[in-house]
């Protein structure tokens, strides 16, 4: 993902954590925690390709719902932003 971003790809950065998380750290993307979700779906754009982050794990929970929502264009962030910090970006707080 990080050469894509260096490279300029329309990619919106979906962080599905709790607020609290993302003050600690962020990829300064959009924080959209994983229970408002369902709720505040319609802010975001189906034709743009969304990348979903969370702690760790690779928020399934959020490209599930996603998907049967009728997005298309989901991945994730495998390891989320604890891998992010350990792969590409040491200054990323861990937590």
């Amino acid at each position: 993902m990080k050469s894509r971003l260096d490279r300029g790809d329309d990619l919106f950065i979906l962080d599905v954590r709790e607020p609290h998380e993302f003050q600690i750290c962020n990829l300064k993307g959009n924080l959209i925690p994983l229970g408002e979700l369902p709720r505040r779906v319609h802010e975001l754009d189906s034709s743009r390709e969304i990348v979903a982050h969370c702690r760790a794990v690779s928020a399934r929970g959020s490209r599930r719902f996603l998907a049967q929502a009728g997005f298309r264009k989901i991945l994730n962030l495998k390891g989320g932003i604890l891998a992010w910090s350990d792969e590409v970006d040491p200054s990323v707080p861990k937590y």
